[in-house]
C-alpha cells in the first residue's frame, strides 16, 4: 500500500521515474568537465540529495526496503567526492556555513536522516565509518552524538543541543523512564513538523537555515517537489536506544516500516488511533525556487 497518501499513487510513479532519470543524467554530467570547476562540489552535493529524495519517494510509494541500500552507497560516494573537491573551492568560513550542525539546520537534518537510515538498514561497517567521517561535528550535539555513539562507541558526546526546537522533545524522550518514553516519543513525532517552522530570530527575518529547505513542499505537489515528510530522526532514536514506538505507529510523519522491513506495514489509510492533540503547521513563507536552489 501507499505509505504517504497525501499524494495519489500516480504522483509517486511519475516523480520516482523522473528522479531516477534525473540521477542518471546527473551521473553522466559528472563524468564530463564543468565549464566552471568550482561548481563541481555543489553539483555532487545536489546529486547526493537527489538520492536521498528518491529513497524517501520510494518509501512514500510503499516500495520494499531491500533495494534502498544501493542508493545509500551511491549517496555516500557522491557526498565524499563533493567534500573532497570542496576543500579547494570553499573558504574555511564557507566550510563552516555548509557543514556545521549548529549553523546549518539542513546539514544537521541530512546527517540525522542518514544516521537513521544507516541504522535501520544495518549498513556494512565500512559504509558506517564512511558516513561518520562525512558527518564530522564530533562532540557538537547532545542528541545526535549519542545516537551515533551507539555504533561508534568511542565518539565524543556533545553537551548541548544544536537545535533545541524541535529536538529537545526527542532528547527528553530518550532520557525519560521506560514508562514515559512511548508517550514522549509520540509527542515529539506529532510536533516535529510544526516545530521545524521556526520563527525569525528577534529583530530579524527568517534566515536561510532557520527552516528546512523542504518545508512546505506539500504545497507544490503538482510540481513534484514533495517527497514525503518523514521523521527519520525518531526512527534513529528508536533503533539506537530500543525505544517503544507503538504509540507512534500510524502517525502521518512516522516511518515505522523502516524498522519493520518484513511487514506488515505500520501505515493505515485511516491514520492513527487515539490521537493526542497536536499543533498544526503554519504555511511556509519562502518561495519554492529559493529553497530548491539553496546551497
Amino acid at each position: 500500500m501507499t505509505r504517504d497518501t497525501l499524494a495519489p499513487q500516480a504522483y509517486w510513479h511519475q516523480w520516482i521515474d523522473y528522479s531516477q532519470k534525473r540521477i542518471t543524467a546527473m551521473q553522466a554530467r559528472c563524468r564530463q568537465p564543468f565549464g566552471d570547476p568550482s561548481y563541481n562540489p555543489q553539483y555532487l552535493s545536489n546529486l547526493a540529495k537527489e538520492y536521498l529524495h528518491l529513497m524517501l519517494e520510494r518509501y512514500s510509494r510503499g516500495d520494499s526496503l531491500e533495494d534502498f541500500t544501493q542508493y545509500f552507497s551511491a549517496l555516500l560516494a557522491a557526498r565524499e567526492e563533493s567534500a573532497l573537491l570542496g576543500k579547494s573551492v570553499f573558504t574555511p568560513e564557507q566550510q563552516v556555513t555548509r557543514h556545521s550542525w549548529s549553523t546549518n539546520l539542513d546539514f544537521y537534518i541530512f546527517c540525522f536522516w542518514l544516521t537513521g537510515l544507516a541504522l535501520s538498514l544495518n549498513v556494512h561497517d565500512n559504509e558506517w565509518r564512511r558516513l561518520v567521517a562525512l558527518m564530522g561535528n564530533e562532540g557538537e550535539d547532545a542528541l545526535l552524538d549519542r545516537i551515533i555513539a551507539t555504533r561508534d562507541h568511542n565518539r565524543q558526546i556533545g553537551t548541548e543541543l544544536s537545535h533545541p526546537k524541535p529536538y529537545q522533545r526527542l532528547l527528553d524522550a530518550v532520557n525519560a523512564s521506560r514508562e514515559d518514553q512511548p508517550r514522549m516519543l509520540r509527542l515529539f513525532v506529532e510536533n516535529w513538523y510544526a516545530e521545524l517552522d521556526r520563527p525569525p530570530k528577534k529583530g530579524g527575518v527568517t534566515a536561510i537555515y532557520d527552516r528546512p529547505y523542504w518545508y512546505g513542499f506539500d504545497q507544490y505537489i503538482d510540481g513534484g517537489a514533495y517527497f514525503g515528510f518523514w521523521c527519520v530522526e525518531a526512527v534513529a532514536a528508536v533503533r539506537a536506544f530500543n525505544l517503544d514506538d507503538r504509540l507512534c505507529l500510524g502517525l502521518p510523519h512516522y516511518p515505522g516500516d523502516l524498522l519493520r522491513p518484513d511487514g506488515p506495514t505500520t501505515h493505515t489509510d485511516d491514520g492513527p488511533t487515539n490521537p493526542i492533540e497536536m499543533e498544526q503547521p503554519r504555511p511556509a513563507r519562502q518561495s519554492l525556487l529559493k529553497r530548491l536552489f539553496r546551497k
